[in-house]
């Protein structure tokens, strides 16, 4: 991360400072550790996810106009969005050179599928917060795209990073898919609250016009008036605190909560399943621990 830039130099050691829990890059290392001997290219490959992510969290701030980043200010807050957008691209393409630098063209098409699919995803969202004519199909769509193609990426890449083998790396892929569905449903979880100590603020995705699962399957099990009064109050009352209350409270009402939790437990279960093919050691054990901490966190 080092620059010749002062002011570079300046807020990437911000960021670094602040990095948050880095479950990605663990799911990299498990990954490997599980079909082989950790080596550099393991090392990079976790750099590379980890240079991305970040990237792309720096740039989401500035899209949602956010001032805040895992309880500090965001890089947009203090150094405007101009800056943040260049520093983002900055993180990015440093990633990018480490891959090519030493020929990690495996890694680089892995990640860059990432980027493709994260980009289409939100913007699949952003259309239809539009509309908020949004199936359950579609929904599955969007964070498969958003969230789940990175942690996908992340496992892939930890496996092609010490083996060859495609029918492996296929596996993993499929695995970390499972696994970032799992992981972006507890998210949506979390926007609705439930007493216990969670890590952000309840009905944000309320606010931003976002139709997740909880709230989906809540419309889809109300009649004719009660959906149209619910969307109504997402489309043009989501600023006000009452209002957001009250669809949280129809939410739960309607079993929402539930039943996006049972869905959580069966993409868990399922990626889980994937990894009983292979043999039995710390690196799998640590990963199935890992798989049900995403799930079972409390921010």
């Amino acid at each position: 991360m080092k620059s010749n830039v002062p002011l570079l130099e300046k807020i990437t050691n911000y960021i670094v400072k602040r990095k948050g829990k880095q479950l990605r890059p663990m799911f990299v290392f498990l990954s490997a550790k599980m079909h082989g001997e950790i080596n550099e290219s393991t090392y990079r490959a976790a750099a590379l996810i980890e240079l991305l992510h970040t990237a792309t969290l720096v740039h989401d701030d500035v899209v949602d106009d956010s001032n805040e980043r895992r309880g500090f200010f965001s890089v947009n807050a203090l150094w405007k969005n101009k800056i943040a957008v260049l520093i983002g691209d900055y993180l990015l393409s440093k990633g990018l050179l480490l891959s090519l630098d030493n020929d990690d063209f495996h890694l680089l098409k892995l990640v860059s599928n990432a980027v493709r699919e994260m980009s289409e995803g939100e913007l699949l969202q952003i259309e239809k917060a539009r509309k908020l004519d949004i199936s359950e199909e579609i929904y599955f769509d969007i964070i498969r795209q958003k969230t789940a193609s990175l942690v996908a990426a992340c496992c892939a890449m930890g496996a092609a990073s010490v083996a060859q083998d495609k029918k492996v790396i296929d596996t993993m892929y499929k695995f970390g898919t499972l696994t970032g569905i799992a992981f972006q449903i507890k998210d949506d979880l979390f926007d609705f609250g439930d007493g216990k100590d969670i890590g952000k603020p309840t009905g944000i995705d309320i606010k931003e016009k976002k139709m997740t699962l909880p709230l989906i399957y809540a419309l889809n099990n109300s009649t004719g008036a009660e959906k149209r009064r619910i969307i109504n109050i997402v489309k043009n009352h989501n600023e006000n605190p009452e209002k957001v209350a009250e669809v949280i409270e129809f939410v739960f009402e309607k079993k929402g909560i539930g039943y996006a939790e049972k869905i959580m437990q069966q993409y868990k279960n399922d990626a889980l399943n994937l990894l009983k093919d292979f043999k039995d050691g710390e690196a799998k054990t640590s990963l199935e621990l890992l798989v049900n901490y995403s799930i079972e966190r409390k921010k």
